[in-house]
């Protein structure tokens, strides 16, 4: 059996500084710290550069190009889009990347249109590294992202359920919602046999009083073709006749059943 769950890779901060000197300081604190960094000193170079895997986000209010709360909800939307499969995956409402604000302003105006679109903290410029540090951990603490992010591994499948994406070998896979809910319902109980009605509940919710006999295998048929055989070599979605289904890691390369 694979572990179920894992921390797969380091946090990454997204530092948003026109300062080259702070940005540079920040970049090197943070690194020390363990964490990855990617760096911008612009909105226009923070657009094309972020909003892809970032843990947090560190941003100056005063860019020279625009704003940093205008360059958040920018990043927000890229974020978004990219992690739900574009039109054809919704984003939850509440999907956001954390951010912490940076300014030499302490203008009460500032800090409440920051926390308006969404700012977890916000930080006067001068600080200290280690006060910000603290911070970034607090606030990756209560996103549950301390340490790295959730995952759910069966082979060479990899779900991040925060993040609604999945990965095979390093190659995302796009999804429909309802084949990614389906995926995510099946790997978060691996080796265990769900029947078409667990499925329809949990998946398809009050809809599934709906849909016609044969809706959770087809929509199983097109999850198996899009995970390729490069997935099935390591693990595959079973038919247990009679039952339903269950996901589980392959010994060996025999055929789904």
């Amino acid at each position: 059996m694979a572990e179920k769950y894992g921390m797969e890779r380091k946090n990454t901060i997204g530092i948003i500084e026109d300062d080259r000197l702070l940005n540079h300081a920040l970049d090197m604190s943070l690194k020390s710290a363990g964490y990855a960094t990617v760096c911008a000193r612009t909105k226009k170079d923070a657009l094309s550069l972020l909003g892809n895997e970032e843990s947090l986000l560190l941003i100056d209010i005063g860019l020279p190009d625009g704003d940093g709360i205008t360059l958040y909800r920018e990043l927000q939307d890229k974020y978004r889009t990219k992690f739900r499969g574009g039109a054809q995956m919704q984003p939850a409402a509440d999907s956001k990347i954390p951010a912490i604000f940076l300014t030499a302003r302490d203008e009460e105006r500032d800090m409440l249109t920051a926390f308006d679109v969404g700012a977890d903290d916000y930080v006067v410029k001068p600080f200290s590294m280690k006060v910000l540090q603290k911070r970034i951990a607090a606030v990756l603490g209560r996103k549950g992202t301390e340490g790295g992010e959730r995952a759910i591994r069966v082979g060479e499948l990899v779900l991040y359920p925060d993040r609604k994406c999945v990965f095979v070998k390093d190659q995302e896979i796009v999804l429909t919602a309802k084949e990614y809910r389906l995926l995510e319902y099946l790997t978060e109980n691996q080796g265990q046999v769900l029947t078409k009605e667990n499925i329809l509940e949990h998946v398809w919710g009050i809809d599934g009083q709906f849909v016609v006999d044969n809706t959770v295998s087809v929509t199983i048929n097109r999850l198996r073709k899009k995970l390729s055989s490069d997935a099935a070599e390591s693990c595959c979605i079973k038919n247990v006749f009679g039952l339903g289904y269950r996901i589980e890691e392959r010994v060996g390369k025999t055929g789904h059943k």
